[in-house]
């Protein structure tokens, strides 16, 4: 992570623009946009002149929150891999999907406000996405632990379905079995 002047954050300021990322997600998904920046700042543990250092407007929070709980999501995929069998690290990558989807669920509203701003902070999200969940598709194909004829798109209408129907906080256990259910028909054979 670099700053505006292209030097790289020092490591206190990248974990304090990590925290008030990460705690901006969590509170505006809970608050929608009546969030109060000087609430998000003294939850993440840092000064409201930190934060408005890092993100000076609302809409640039929100977005930045939004990018990052993105990329954790990405960057999950080839750590996921390094670490279980492929199958796992679906699993597991299916879980983190819920996590976003219903953090992003949640900030709908904040989210609006930056779109209304003239910013997109979906621009490449899809792309991103179907990226790190090929990866753990063709990682899954290759050890045969899951059917070869799903492709990458059927599994993000099947994740995002699931997100829907079941993407509140309280409704985590359904998603739970949802997943399970979705990775049981994922499992090696011939397609009926």
């Amino acid at each position: 992570m670099t700053t505006e002047t292209g030097r790289p954050l020092r490591a206190d300021a990248r974990r304090n623009r990590e925290k008030i990322l990460s705690t901006a997600a969590r509170v505006f998904a809970e608050q929608g946009l009546n969030a109060h920046l000087e609430y998000i700042a003294k939850e993440a543990g840092v000064g409201t002149g930190t934060l408005y250092r890092n993100f000076p407007t609302r809409e640039l929070l929100i977005e930045a929150a939004y990018r990052n709980e993105l990329s954790r999501l990405c960057e999950a995929a080839p750590e996921l891999l390094a670490a279980m069998p492929p199958r796992e690290a679906l699993r597991a990558w299916m879980g983190r999907f819920i996590d976003y989807a219903t953090a992003k669920l949640g900030m709908a509203e904040a989210l609006r406000a930056v779109v209304d701003s003239g910013v997109n902070p979906y621009a490449h999200s899809r792309e991103l996405m179907m990226t790190a969940l090929t990866s753990l598709l063709d990682a899954a194909t290759a050890t045969k632990s899951i059917r070869s004829d799903i492709s990458p798109a059927d599994m993000f209408a099947a994740l995002t379905g699931v997100a829907l129907a079941s993407g509140k906080p309280e409704q985590r256990g359904q998603a739970e079995r949802l997943l399970d259910l979705t990775l049981d028909g994922l499992r090696y054979g011939t397609a009926d």
